[in-house]
Order: C-alpha cells, then sequence, then structure tokens
C-alpha cells in the first residue's frame, strides 16, 4: 500500500487508485535526494524506476571476487562488444560491471550525429557507477552566460544553493582539502586524502613556476575518509563501480534510499517505464504519471500532488516531450521554444602524461579511489584566451606496475623476478572542458524508430563547436607547459576525440532561467507551465562550468523538495 518501505506488488490490484502525496521518477542521484528529502518532510513518496531491483551489498555480485575469480580475469568479451557496441567505445568494458550497463538492443537511440550515451537502468542509476568527484560551481560559473552573452542568465547566484550545497555535503560525505579559491568554493570536508610524493612535489613545482594562478590538489570526492553513521570509511580498493559493501562511497544505495525508507514513507517500484505526465489542463498541473510495466506491458496510472522528475537530463526531456501534447505538440514545457535544445556534456579523452626520474626508493600504500584536481585557471584573474569559459584537470602520479614491458629480459625466472618490482614514476592528466549551450544542440523524438516496448526513441544532434575546438588544444598545451616545469620528462600528448555523451554529464534540455519565454524551469525547477512538476537532474543546467556536476544537482534537488512542500502546505501546488 502507499507509504510503506517495500516494492509494489502489482498483481490483481487496480493501481489507478493509488494515490500518493508525491512521485519521484528515477532513482539515480537525483531521485534518491528527492526521495529522502521528501519522506522526511513527511510526505507518501513513490519512486518509480524503469529498471531492475539492485539491493545494496546484496547485488554486488563482484565486489569481493578476487581478479582471478572472474571468468575471463575481468575483460570483455567478444560477445560483451557485440552486445554493447556503446559502451565499446570507452573505458567502461570490465567483466565485473556489463550486467550494470541497459541493454543496448532492448533501448536504442538515433545519433544524428555521434553521441555516446551511458546508461544504467537500474536502482540505483548511475550512482553505482559514477566517479564520484564532487565540486561545487561560484558565481564564476553562476554569471558567466550574462557577463560573454552566450545561453541566459541563471536565475540563481551562489548564495541562493551555499546551503544546500552545505546541507548535502554533511551527509554524502565529501573528502577534500580547503583552499581558499573563490572560484572553486570550499565544502563541508571530511580530512583530504593525501597527495602521493610525486604530487606533491610536483604541485610544489607548478607553485614556484606559476605563483598562485594554478593549484594542483587533491580530488574532492564522496569516498568517507571517516565513518558516519550507517556507513563506514573509503578501504582503499578502488573498485568503487562495482559497488561498495562497505558504504565508503555516496551511492543512492548505500544512502539516500535506507534513509527515504527509514521514514515510513517511501514506495519502491522497479521495471517502471514512465511514459507521460499525467496533465489537467483546468488546474494547469500535472496529477500523476502513465506508468508502463517493463515486465508484463501493462498501463498504470498512479496519482500525486507533486512529480519530481529526475530521470537523468535526455530521459526526463522524453517523458516532457511525451506529455500533454494536445495542448503543447512540443510536450509539457515546451511552449518557449527550448524544450530539448541547449545540450551539454564535458569534454575530454585528451591531456599529456610524462615519466618522472627519481623517487626510486618512494612508493604508496593501497589504491586510493581518488587523483589531484587542477582548477581551472583560464580566463580569469586577468587571463585572457582566444575562446571562452574554461577547463580543468584529473590526473594522478604512479609508478607502473607487472604489466609494463621488460624489453631487455626474455621470459623466465628474471622476467618474474623484474616484473614484481616496480618500475619508474609517470604523472599525467585528463582536460575537462567546458561545453557552451547552444540552442542548435538538441534531442528530439524518432517517431520512425521504437525501442523494446514500442516507444519512440530519442535523437540526438549536437556536437562539439569551434569555440570547444580551440580550447582542447590549449588543454593539450598548458598540461606540457606545467609537466615541463615540474621537471617532467618523455612528455606526451593526446587526443582520442569526443562525441557528446562521452564526458557522462549531459545536461541542458530543459534549462532554468528567468522568463518562461526562454527557459523551461524557474528558479525553483519548477517547469513553468505545471508548477507541481519540479526537474532537478542535469536537464536543469543553464550553462555547464567545467566542474563535475553531480554535487550541484544533489543540491538543487534538496532546495526544491523544501520549496515544494512549502508550496504545498500554502496551497499553491
Amino acid at each position: 500500500m502507499p507509504g510503506d518501505s517495500t516494492l509494489v506488488n502489482i498483481n490483481g490490484k487496480a493501481q489507478e487508485d493509488y494515490t500518493y502525496d508525491a512521485i519521484v521518477v528515477g532513482s539515480g542521484i537525483s531521485g534518491g535526494w528527492a526521495a529522502k528529502e521528501l519522506t522526511e518532510k513527511g510526505l507518501k513518496v513513490l519512486m518509480l524506476e524503469r529498471g531492475r531491483d539492485f539491493e545494496h551489498i546484496k547485488d554486488y555480485k563482484g565486489a569481493n571476487k578476487h581478479p582471478w575469480e572472474f571468468l575471463h580475469r575481468g575483460t570483455a568479451t567478444e560477445q560483451h562488444k557485440k552486445d554493447y557496441p556503446v559502451i565499446s567505445r570507452g573505458w567502461a568494458l570490465n567483466e565485473a560491471v556489463m550486467d550494470y550497463w541497459t541493454n543496448e538492443q532492448d533501448c536504442p537511440y538515433t545519433e544524428v550525429k555521434p553521441f555516446t550515451w551511458w546508461r544504467s537502468y537500474q536502482m540505483g542509476g548511475r550512482s553505482v557507477l559514477w566517479g564520484r568527484q564532487s565540486y561545487r560551481l561560484s558565481d564564476l560559473d553562476f554569471e558567466a552566460n550574462v557577463r560573454d552573452g552566450h545561453g541566459i542568465d541563471w536565475p540563481i547566484r551562489y548564495k541562493d544553493i551555499a546551503p544546500w550545497y552545505d546541507h548535502v555535503e554533511r551527509f554524502a560525505g565529501i573528502s577534500g582539502s580547503k583552499e581558499g579559491l573563490p572560484h572553486l568554493p570550499d565544502g563541508q570536508f571530511l580530512p583530504p586524502m593525501d597527495l602521493n610524493c610525486v604530487e606533491k612535489d610536483v604541485a610544489q613545482r607548478i607553485k614556484e613556476k606559476f605563483g598562485s594562478n594554478r593549484h594542483l590538489i587533491i580530488g574532492r570526492v564522496a569516498n568517507l575518509t571517516a565513518p558516519i553513521p550507517g556507513r563506514t570509511q573509503c578501504q582503499f580498493r578502488n573498485r568503487c563501480w562495482e559497488g561498495c559493501p562497505f558504504g565508503g562511497y555516496f551511492s543512492t544505495q548505500s544512502s539516500t534510499l535506507p534513509a527515504a525508507r527509514k521514514t515510513g514513507n517511501l514506495t519502491v517500484r522497479p521495471f517502471s517505464i514512465v511514459t507521460k505526465l499525467l496533465y489537467d489542463k483546468n488546474s494547469k498541473k500535472a496529477n500523476g504519471v502513465e506508468v508502463l510495466d517493463a515486465e508484463n506491458n501493462k498501463t498504470y496510472n498512479y496519482k500525486a500532488k507533486i512529480v519530481f522528475l529526475c530521470a537523468s537530463a535526455l530521459n526526463s526531456a522524453w517523458v516532457l516531450f511525451n506529455s500533454a501534447t494536445d495542448i503543447w505538440p512540443g510536450g509539457l514545457g515546451s511552449s518557449s521554444g527550448e524544450l530539448g535544445h541547449n545540450v551539454m556534456d564535458h569534454h575530454y579523452n585528451l591531456g599529456a602524461v610524462g615519466k618522472v626520474e627519481g623517487y626510486e626508493d618512494r612508493y604508496y600504500t593501497g589504491r586510493r579511489a581518488n587523483g589531484f584536481y587542477i582548477p581551472r585557471f583560464v580566463n580569469i584573474n586577468g587571463d585572457k584566451r582566444k575562446y571562452l569559459r574554461g577547463f580543468g584537470y584529473q590526473g594522478a602520479a604512479s609508478r607502473t606496475g607487472w604489466s609494463r614491458d621488460v624489453a631487455e629480459l626474455s621470459v623466465g625466472a628474471e622476467l618474474k623476478e623484474a616484473l614484481t618490482e616496480p618500475g619508474h614514476w609517470t604523472i599525467g592528466a585528463t582536460g575537462f572542458g567546458e561545453v557552451l549551450p547552444y540552442h542548435e544542440n538538441r534531442i528530439f523524438l524518432d517517431t520512425s524508430r521504437k525501442d523494446k516496448w514500442g516507444l519512440p526513441v530519442l535523437a540526438m544532434d549536437a556536437e562539439l563547436k569551434e569555440n570547444e575546438m580551440a580550447m582542447r588544444e590549449d588543454i593539450k598545451q598548458e598540461m606540457v607547459n606545467m609537466l615541463e616545469a615540474a621537471g617532467v620528462k618523455d612528455i606526451n600528448t593526446y587526443d582520442r576525440g569526443h562525441a557528446m555523451g562521452h564526458g557522462i554529464h549531459e545536461m541542458g534540455t530543459a534549462r532554468m532561467g528567468n522568463d518562461p519565454k526562454t527557459s523551461v524551469l524557474n528558479k525553483w525547477n519548477q517547469v513553468w507551465d505545471a508548477q507541481n512538476v519540479f526537474v532537478t537532474d542535469g536537464a536543469c543546467m543553464t550553462s555547464s562550468a567545467c566542474q563535475n556536476p553531480s554535487l550541484t544537482y544533489m543540491a538543487l534537488t534538496a532546495r526544491a523538495a523544501e520549496h515544494a512542500v512549502d508550496e504545498l502546505k500554502k496551497g499553491n501546488i
């Protein structure tokens, strides 16, 4: 029944009669936070997940296996490559997590332009698989559009979201160092992880060469460096994406879902594809959602006073496209002409790496689930480039291991002995650059193509443009400049190209704004055309900055949830 913390049992029950205070569509980072915040405020909440149930600890099938216990020692098979052609484009083709990724045959999409869409349709979504890097945006980012005239102005500033960054950081558990950088605000941090000896020396040499303009710091990461209630600290296994049995990193399973269930106000329904929001043109509100059961292909309606759409930037837009089409042919939220447009990502797949001489008597312990971060330093503090916005770097220093080539030795005992000793030190970093919000970068429904359930699929028509391409040249060169200044040798750059989506930070399809004529959402993440519908995942982003965005989704979701409950109590929605 509504309000319990178990899975909905649909067999033989009239689902159309089920009514809740709130419905949350999606169970990833944003959906988990919406469920937690709304249930803790006393609302009876239904969380809908289109994929399977996926239980904390129990379903982390390989997390406690040794590498040699996997049938193919972690290597993906030729069948995996055939079944997962999109995942095969990147680094995620790994035997341990292949069934965490979405079945690509069941769930196709159309690429008008190359687009790499990483999807995980299961409870927790990509919160199980994410890289956990957690950075705040600053007013440098919130004011960027209005300052350089590209895109529209954000309807909020840092002061509006700062208390919510505090709120989510304390609960999620973010480790990091306080640096006092205005463009990368400090947060409520657990003790930072350590830079290793080479990283510390390189950081010092960069500081000596470039002064206060550049900083190499330890990454700010959602891995616990101290236990918090219900979770123990990171074990430095660096196997996070297999699922952490210790709860050492933030995920829906380890964090927000247990909190929501503890209230007794949550109902979870897996295998539930939300096909549309049910819109009442008289009240100008949504009164629920239509669900297609992914197992029995039956359709059910669920009613609620408010709906939080947290299905991911692209899938949330898909739901809006399909909703209220009798009133707006382009879907609910399309009255501005911006729904599905302004698709953004972070472009990467390029950087530099080199060899560090010396330090042969130094090593490190454990497998740190983190690296270093170099915050943005271009187009700020008087620096001016030929392109807009900027980039940061993520990287690490390490010693080469057993898989290195030992060319001077042949097979046998000498080779084995040599490979038990660590090799030379290397250091490298990958750049993460901001993608501007271009109206012409868009997604739309491809009604000529259907998925397994007969539903229209998304078509992707987005690409990097001149601004990003100019930035990419700088990303490589500036990393070389810093490594050279630090005395690194044999430096090589790389650029593997970047199709939109590959950064796994898709954003912008239902942007926030101050004017319903130019935006889909208001400053509280409410759809202008139905203000009891809140969109708080990456779809809401008005610009992308260059920092990893997940922490911002968490903060915006918590902020929107409080506003939703306040408005509900006042009778305004």
